[in-house]
């Protein structure tokens, strides 16, 4: 009975957060999750653990370099470290870190939500747009920068409320100018599909202006060489911030479900099916 107590102590998914945000971005999303019996975590990037206003007014002088390859490393060893392979569930550039450690045979299953693309795909009209728009704002590879409030409100957040808009605007922290142009050029992006043993669900929202669900629907054609489960879904209405939406609840309870097809369920759903007589 101690040994089952203590598992259930341990975390059951694994959340990670993408770039001009902290982990805080994921307090209402995560809630089904734990409503559902899951024990979570939500670890921040490196240099970003701390809070908003801090990182707003003194931001880690290493954070602007920070690639792409130090963020997966650093989440290799929090699920490594774990006492059973979590389900994995990223947005945007956490999407794309999350496929990196499945592709590395790290973690149960993984869901990304409109996830940064890997090294080798083309993107499409109008995520090459945004990308253009993004990478006007780089300062280097070694220093940080902030996204622009216009490329926010028409790119990133087109179909949240003024309101909503402003005041996440407002929490956005410095991202590392590293990522970006590593993504540009696919330094430190590349994964090999077929290595992938994990389920893998890829979504894309339907009015993403940043990565737009054809970028996603070309990812999940290249995973789907991986001889795993891997599946796409599109969430209608909703852009990039969909874990933001107030139908964010409805794509977490379709992660959930989709979870437990794949046989990754709550540890306290696990302990009361080994408690229960067949």
């Amino acid at each position: 009975m101690q040994h089952l107590n203590e598992s259930l102590k341990q975390p059951a998914v694994v959340f990670i957060h993408g770039a001009w945000v902290t982990p805080s971005c994921w307090d209402a999303f995560r809630r089904p999750f734990e409503d559902a019996g899951f024990q979570t975590l939500a670890p921040a990037w490196p240099g970003l653990d701390k809070s908003e206003a801090e990182l707003r007014a003194a931001p880690d002088p290493q954070l602007g370099a920070l690639s792409v390859g130090e963020i997966t490393e650093h989440y290799a060893q929090i699920v490594a470290g774990l006492d059973t392979p979590p389900l994995l569930v990223g947005h945007s550039f956490g999407g794309l870190v999350v496929q990196l450690l499945l592709a590395r045979g790290l973690g149960a299953a993984g869901a990304v939500l409109s996830p940064a693309p890997f090294a080798g795909l083309w993107p499409d009209p109008v995520s090459f747009g945004s990308a253009l728009l993004v990478g006007a704002g780089w300062r280097g590879w070694s220093q940080t920068y902030d996204v622009a409030r216009d490329v926010f409100d028409t790119r990133v957040a087109n179909t949240l409320p003024p309101d909503t808009r402003r005041e996440i605007y407002d929490r956005l922290v410095p991202s590392p100018g590293r990522i970006y142009g590593e993504a540009a050029v696919g330094l430190g992006t590349f994964l090999w599909p077929p290595a992938r043993q994990a389920p893998l669900l890829l979504i894309a929202a339907s009015e993403d202006r940043l990565v737009a669900p054809a970028l996603v629907y070309s990812a999940w054609l290249w995973q789907k060489l991986a001889p795993a489960r891997t599946d796409y879904d599109l969430a209608e209405g909703l852009c990039h911030l969909l874990i933001y939406e107030q139908k964010g609840k409805e794509v977490a309870a379709r992660v959930i479900a989709w979870a437990g097809e794949n046989g990754v369920i709550p540890p306290a759903a696990s302990f009361r099916n080994t408690a229960e007589p067949s």
